[in-house]
């Protein structure tokens, strides 16, 4: 079978914004996702724009009826990184104490979050301060967890990085052999990063959500299903 690299665009089907890929895929797979209802629709390559046009209209309905559901969700709202707020590391609450007694700085220990700044600091160097925290300790995390899996698997990525991404876990670079992980993984439980790890390790070998991909998932993490369901239902963002 000839390969086709997937390729995702923008596009307007049945009076619909849609999120476009075409990959190599059998059928044709729509979804509404993200607090802002994007839908997404993957295709296999030769199918026509007249058939994937009637099949979100042939959806419409379902489609609106995602998107209310979605409105209905209570709105996660933005940290301030505040005296008091609850916040979120590994699956735990964390109470944010703030203080202009030293040089600024952001801690997370013994059960608590501990933010030095001078009075009157902006907002954003708030935010700034706390997300290079949660950075640090992702990335220690992923230290750790990674080499477990690459020998478990036989499976190794030339680097990873880390960026704060609103509607994906992680993300792989097949050519570059480059994993991203999203920064918001260290608000979750910590199996969940083995879970995103392990997910994005083997599209290194298999670059389609297939039923090679599932069993490969099966053989190293039996329990993935249950975890990526904690995943999505579990409290926690940044």
């Amino acid at each position: 079978m000839e390969k086709h690299t997937a390729h995702t665009a923008y596009t307007l089907l049945a009076g619909v914004p849609v999120e476009l890929t075409r990959k190599n895929i059998r059928r044709i797979h729509l979804r509404v996702r993200g607090e802002d209802g994007q839908v997404t629709l993957s295709a296999p390559p030769g199918v026509p724009r007249s058939v994937l046009e009637r099949f979100v209209g042939d959806n419409a309905d379902w489609i609106g009826q995602k998107r209310r559901e979605l409105q209905a969700l209570p709105k996660r709202q933005p940290h301030r990184y505040r005296t008091g707020e609850t916040i979120w590391l590994w699956g735990e609450r964390r109470i944010l104490v703030e203080s202009a007694e030293r040089m600024e700085g952001f801690r997370l220990q013994d059960g608590r979050a501990f933010l030095w700044l001078p009075p009157g600091a902006a907002e954003a160097r708030r935010v700034h301060l706390a997300h290079e925290a949660y950075r640090r300790e992702l990335a220690r995390a992923i230290g750790e967890v990674l080499p477990g899996l690459s020998a478990q698997t036989g499976l190794a990525a030339e680097e990873w990085r880390i960026k704060n991404m609103k509607t994906r876990w992680g993300t792989c670079n097949i050519r570059a052999r480059r994993i991203w992980l999203n920064l918001q993984l260290a608000a979750k439980p910590r199996r969940c990063l083995e879970y995103v790890l392990l997910h994005e390790l083997l599209h290194l070998v298999e670059r389609y959500h297939n039923r090679r991909f599932y069993a490969l998932l099966d053989r190293y993490m039996p329990s993935w299903r249950e975890t990526r369901a904690l995943l999505n239902r579990s409290q926690g963002n940044l």
